[in-house]
């Protein structure tokens, strides 16, 4: 075959793949629409709502570590919201800001991340955009419930356990489920320390002490979920291994467990503090982030 010819038709594949492509037009729109202003702006709204919800619930861990009442997690978080004046007003804010971002991870977990020429480190990004999707579908399904009836809604993490431990197997799957949220931690606690979480963000504009703030921040604040988290993990597998779901009623059981160790209110201090610096971390994120 000529060169001609085969350029001929390499010239055709290219262009019938153009028009598969451009024949798609349902996938073009929901690019289009992951990718709007509107989308884009709220979804900044809803990571900052994220750094919100972060300050609450460090604030509700300091109050456990001296002794205090509250659910330190997002449910308490939530509901200390709804509390207040225009409460839910604000609560519903947060809610098209978290709807935002489930659009827009989506959109990343199938489209994004252009910027990356690794594939499997492409591939990697997508696969936790879809992770984040469906965290943020959890805050925005929390935050409207809490708006419609005045607070978040009891269920917790220990109902969940035990209804999976009710089923065959059903220790097996909560020991696999607790074994890859500690791994998690650890995998979120290593993209803290090695500054990971820049590679998604856009500092060029940045003067030197934002930038140096956005890592610091970042450093700590991932690092410290990394703990809490990696708590949970390990209650969820002791839970699995005692067939008790109360052992893993979710991060505020997490943040108690740490407050019963020697020395406990310190290392909860420690913890809730990195929490708070991860919750501004989230505001310098919604400013620097590639949305």
């Amino acid at each position: 075959m000529s060169t001609s010819t085969s350029g001929s038709l390499g010239d055709r594949a290219r262009s019938a793949a153009r028009s598969v492509r451009d024949a798609a037009p349902s996938g073009g729109s929901a690019r289009r629409a992951g990718r709007s202003e509107p989308v884009r702006k709220g979804a900044r709204v809803g990571i900052a709502a994220n750094g919100v919800l972060h300050l609450l619930i460090a604030w509700l861990a300091l109050q456990v570590a001296f002794g205090g009442g509250g659910q330190a997690d997002q449910s308490g978080a939530v509901s200390t919201i709804a509390q207040q004046p225009f409460g839910r007003v604000l609560l519903w804010v947060l809610f098209i800001g978290f709807v935002c971002v489930v659009l827009w991870r989506i959109t990343s977990a199938i489209w994004g991340f252009g910027y990356v020429d690794d594939e499997k480190k492409k591939l990697v990004k997508r696969l936790t955009s879809a992770g984040q999707a469906v965290v943020y579908a959890g805050l925005a399904v929390l935050t409207a419930s809490a708006a419609v009836h005045g607070g978040a809604q009891g269920g917790g993490g220990g109902q969940a356990t035990a209804g999976v431990l009710g089923l065959p197997g059903g220790q097996v799957i909560v020991g696999i489920v607790g074994v890859g949220v500690v791994i998690g931690a650890g995998v979120m606690a290593w993209h803290g320390a090695k500054k990971k979480f820049t590679e998604d963000q856009d500092l060029g504009g940045a003067d030197r002490r934002a930038r140096m703030l956005d890592e610091r921040l970042g450093q700590v604040g991932f690092v410290a979920k990394g703990v809490a988290i990696g708590v949970l993990g390990v209650l969820i597998v002791s839970a699995a291994v005692r067939f008790d779901p109360n052992e893993a009623n979710g991060m505020d059981s997490a943040l108690r467990t740490l407050a019963a160790q020697p020395f406990g209110v310190v290392i909860l201090t420690v913890v809730a503090l990195g929490i708070a610096a991860y919750g501004i971390f989230c505001f310098f994120d919604a400013r620097y982030h590639r949305v």
